[in-house]
């Protein structure tokens, strides 16, 4: 008997949206607003507070080889299930034990950054390549959204909180910490590992139709990588490069942003929704870049997403008290410029190296990257300490843009000369 079975690769994008909302964006951008108001209670320096964000950045990015290893041994629902479990760890350290700077950075940097490492990317993204082929960029660029709504909803909300409880960064925490539990049950409950697990295939369509689609599949491989053969390209290590200049501006702009204008005398609430819109500005560029991805070569989608932080950076330099439409802008094209690329980063790498291949390669790659970029933070404050301002740090954010945009346009899609490692259609 035919199976009729309704595709379900477009509900799991669905569920993935959600768990990257709950799993990243209120531990990350909520918790970028109740940081500030800790600071109140816990005084630190603001490289040692960037140091927070740094050990984030790292401990979400550096065990990916391990959460690749977690996919393939336990499944990527279970992968999400230790993600949660983690953030619930960090929050629960945050709200009751956290008092000195080092828990901050021990609850904050390095068990709240594990849990989002095991818990977003690495799994979403390797369940949307192997779903995906055809659709692959606009189905990564419709999951990777839900950070820009959980930053735009959780930033200002958890301002809302904190206004209304008198400043309990704590109570703030163990909000945090039940959305990390309705994550768990979320992932239990939607998350399939293969399309062959439900008698489906694919982008839901018969192998031969799909293999109709040329001029979309000509933007993806034809041959089945392994993992070394992949870090033996030079694309590979063109993208780890741009993949420095995707992710250093916004590792810094996480960590900074709210400080910057609320040193320059712009009032909490209006930061906290510029942080929004940062947020914000990522659902149209996630959007675009993956339009793009399924229309045109992957480097020059990336490079030209990349072209947005120039102009965030230059207007997020020219902001002052009395120019908040200027600080929306920047915002808004940061965020652009973070969602455009990242979404080009991930469906790059399933592109030119395959499904198969992809949890450990791009792993490699978020290991690479985090080694790269998560001193950001540090770096940013370090910059604002001996300077009194973040304007050396925008102007080294565009530096390295440069020369990631260098790096993409040697990125070519690898060719294999062996013919027996083509892809039997």
């Amino acid at each position: 008997m035919e199976n009729k079975q309704q595709f379900y690769g477009w509900r799991l994008v669905g569920a993935l949206w959600f768990l990257y909302l709950l799993n990243m964006g209120f531990p990350l951008y909520g918790g970028a607003v109740i940081n500030t108001y800790m600071l109140k209670e816990i005084t630190m320096e603001r490289s040692v507070y960037g140091m927070g964000f740094t050990l984030l950045n790292f401990f979400v990015g550096v065990p990916s080889i391990m959460v690749a290893a977690a996919i393939g041994k336990w499944g990527v629902r279970s992968t999400f299930g230790i993600g949660s479990a983690l953030i619930l760890i960090g929050t629960l350290w945050m709200a009751f034990f956290a008092s000195q700077p080092w828990h901050y950075l021990v609850g904050f940097g390095v068990i709240i950054g594990s849990g989002i490492g095991f818990g977003t990317i690495v799994p979403l993204s390797t369940a949307v390549t192997r779903w995906f082929k055809k659709y692959r960029g606009r189905a990564m660029a419709m999951t990777l959204t839900a950070s820009g709504f959980a930053g735009f909803l959780g930033a200002p909300l958890m301002n809302k909180v904190l206004a209304a409880n008198g400043g309990d960064w704590r109570q703030a925490w163990l909000i945090v910490a039940g959305i990390a539990i309705a994550a768990a049950v979320v992932a239990f409950l939607t998350v399939k590992e293969r399309p062959e697990d439900l008698g489906q295939l694919v982008d839901g369509i018969e192998e031969q139709a799909g293999a109709q689609a040329g001029p979309v599949n000509s933007l993806a491989t034809k041959f089945n990588w392994t993992p070394g053969e992949a870090y033996g390209t030079r694309s590979f290590w063109m993208i780890v490069v741009g993949s420095f200049a995707c992710q250093f501006p916004f590792f810094f702009f996480t960590a900074h942003w709210i400080l910057h204008l609320r040193g320059l005398g712009i009032n909490p609430a209006d930061a906290a929704w510029a942080m929004g819109l940062f947020t914000m500005g990522g659902i149209g560029g996630r959007l675009i870049g993956g339009w793009l991805m399924d229309k045109m070569p992957a480097r020059f989608a990336f490079m030209m997403g990349i072209c947005c932080y120039f102009a965030g950076s230059f207007l997020a330099i020219n902001v002052t008290a009395g120019s908040l439409m200027v600080a929306f802008a920047a915002a808004i094209l940061y965020g652009a410029g973070f969602g455009w690329t990242f979404v080009c980063l991930n469906t790059m790498v399933g592109n030119y190296f395959g499904p198969v291949a992809f949890p450990k390669v791009n792993g490699m790659m978020l290991l690479l990257s985090a080694l790269a970029c998560s001193p950001a933070g540090l770096v940013g404050g370090k910059l604002f300490d001996m300077f009194k301002s973040y304007t050396p740090a925008f102007y080294l954010n565009v530096a390295i843009c440069i020369v990631g945009i260098c790096a993409l346009f040697f990125a070519t899609m690898p060719q294999k000369r062996t013919a027996d490692s083509t892809i039997k259609a």
